[in-house]
């Protein structure tokens, strides 16, 4: 029986995550289909509550719906609780289980030793929550800008990091702001060029490097870019769904393509 999985968002029709899922499916003969399902904010719960009786073993979401994935999901990993928002839901017994895997799936990302390194954080909404929250538990000084002053202080103060009132540099850089997300230029607030990161991981991912990407890149900083970091947020959620670890070559070659 084909069993079923897929992503929430509105809109959603960007999604390269149905590519990489699918991928990972044949590349291991597994019989599930994974979909994209757009909806709307006032139709997110209903939704949900029916996936189960449909078919679906679980499913990821994204904006605007992280929040409410945790809200209503019936239990929480430990990163979900801590995180507030919940990117992959899956369906156990009639229960809903709340996972965060964006937050490990950066420090899978980023693969290297982060303990004592200094990590700042580019970005204060749900996103940027779970990679505070990531490089912090990895053991990193973390700090967060954002260009609402206020919600930067907000999230630093709720995960006891520290508040950036302006960028800096540090050793890591993690953009999860949508700047780049459009094929534009740095905005000037970030004014890097003053600045040194031997590490950036930009969350924003298309088919072309973004300018953040391209700018580390002829600065000599190792950049991570964003579909190394949808793809290892996904094998995360893959694993949680199916119980067998993720095929990452075949979903990276996938996703490339």
């Amino acid at each position: 029986m084909l069993t079923l999985a897929g992503v929430l968002g509105y809109p959603v029709g960007h999604s390269r995550s149905p590519a990489m899922m699918n991928a990972a499916f044949a590349e291991l003969g597994l019989d599930w289909h994974y979909v994209r399902l757009p909806v709307a904010p006032d139709l997110f719960a209903a939704v949900v509550a029916a996936l189960p009786r449909s078919g679906y073993r679980g499913a990821n979401v994204t904006i605007p719906h992280k929040v409410a994935a945790h809200d209503l999901a019936d239990e929480l990993t430990a990163a979900a609780a801590a995180i507030g928002a919940a990117n992959t839901l899956a369906f156990e017994g009639g229960r809903i289980l709340g996972d965060n895997t964006d937050a490990g799936g950066l420090v899978d990302a980023l693969d290297c030793d982060l303990r004592g390194r200094s990590a700042l954080v580019l970005g204060a909404g749900g996103t940027g929550r779970a990679a505070t929250w990531a490089l912090r538990e990895a053991g990193a000084d973390v700090s967060v800008w954002n260009r609402t002053p206020e919600r930067a202080a907000a999230l630093a103060a709720d995960l006891g990091v520290r508040h950036a009132q302006r960028v800096e540099s540090a050793e890591v850089l993690v953009n999860v702001t949508s700047v780049g997300m459009g094929g534009e230029d740095l905005p000037a607030a970030f004014e890097l060029d003053r600045f040194e990161f031997d590490l950036v991981a930009d969350a924003v991912y298309g088919g072309e490097p973004t300018a953040l990407c391209r700018w580390a890149e002829r600065r000599g900083a190792r950049v991570v870019r964003g579909l190394e970091l949808l793809l290892r947020q996904g094998g995360r959620s893959f694993e949680r769904w199916t119980g067998t670890p993720a095929p990452l070559e075949a979903m990276r070659r996938a996703l490339q393509s």
